[in-house]
């Protein structure tokens, strides 16, 4: 069986982004299967574990246009998807586009941004269009965006809603690394190799395929159920006051196809499913006050409905 495109394109990506990234593999490897899936990634952890990095390195990797919007109190919504400009010497209006118009975008510390900020990504984040004064514009394709913040630091940041939450397709933690990893890291930084040096391994055209091949993945309706019976175990859980949505079941398969892809298949297994299942709905959950008085993790709690739902058996193709 000849490679396939998307696994060529994972390995590509993977290994440009791991001559700066160390000692992160699976990190890596969850961060790509987000951009085969061309789903929006959230890299959530405690400063300084290289999560700007990690979406530098992703975002440089890809031949297309990349823009970073450093999110801030002050910021406006207007500065993320443009504005209307009124041109007196045509004596018409003309909208000038804002940060949010790339293939891949950087939303770096996006929880300091104010609600009102973060409210300007919901419409393109879930249709990759932005409307501005009842004119709507499209952006580019493949589209991604890969948005940072600090979990630990409360004082200038806004915690993001729900509603935005359950865009991104999977939330990831960097992690500190080990210790020969860590050495290896500051070799890299001694020698200056930073994630401005990166070329991209990947064209628009490429990627846009690797994706359609991705979509094209084999899905037994037997993995589908099983997506279904994940989230809806969420939703029964006790300590959960609202579970994974629908979007949340589908972001289970969308992430299990571009898995499979990255190990060479054309097929989802359940073990697809059980990988990218914490990734993918922790952070859609909405725990109980009991819960999270109790220092409850949702990430536990979605190991809890893997454990309580029997994986199916099926025939691999």
């Amino acid at each position: 069986m000849n490679e396939q495109l998307s696994t060529r394109v994972y390995q590509l990506v993977s290994d440009n982004i791991q001559q700066v990234m160390r000692g992160k593999p699976e990190v890596v490897r969850l961060a790509v299967v987000a951009l085969l899936a061309e789903g929006h990634l959230l890299i959530e952890d405690v400063p300084g574990l290289g999560k700007t990095t990690l979406a530098r390195c992703l975002a440089r990797s890809i031949g297309g246009e990349w823009n970073r919007i450093q999110f801030t109190p002050d910021l406006l919504p207007g500065d993320v998807t443009g504005v209307m400009v009124y041109h007196q010497n045509v004596e018409r209006f003309e909208f000038h586009r804002g940060g949010i118009f790339a293939n891949v975008v950087l939303a770096d510390e996006i929880n300091r941004g104010t609600p009102k900020t973060q409210s300007a990504l919901l419409e393109v984040m879930s249709e990759r269009r932005v409307t501005v004064d009842s004119v709507t514009n499209d952006v580019p394709h493949p589209f991604l965006v890969i948005a940072t913040q600090n979990p630990i630091e409360m004082e200038g940041t806004y915690r993001l809603p729900e509603a935005q939450l359950d865009r991104f397709l999977m939330r990831v933690s960097v992690g500190y690394p080990d210790h020969d990893a860590e050495v290896r890291v500051i070799m890299s930084d001694c020698a200056r190799v930073s994630p401005d040096e990166l070329q991209p391994v990947v064209d628009l055209q490429t990627l846009q395929a690797a994706i359609t091949e991705v979509r094209a993945a084999h899905l037994d309706p037997a993995i589908c159920s099983y997506a279904v019976r994940l989230a809806d175990a969420t939703r029964k859980h006790v300590a959960v006051r609202y579970g994974a949505s629908p979007r949340g079941s589908i972001a289970l398969v969308r992430a299990g196809q571009a898995l499979a892809a990255t190990e060479g298949r054309r097929f989802v297994t359940p073990d697809d499913i059980k990988t990218v299942a914490v990734p993918v709905l922790a952070h859609r959950l909405v725990l109980t006050p009991d819960a999270e008085l109790n220092q409850r993790e949702a990430a536990d709690i979605v190991g809890e409905a893997l454990s309580a739902t029997p994986a199916p058996a099926i025939n691999q193709v």
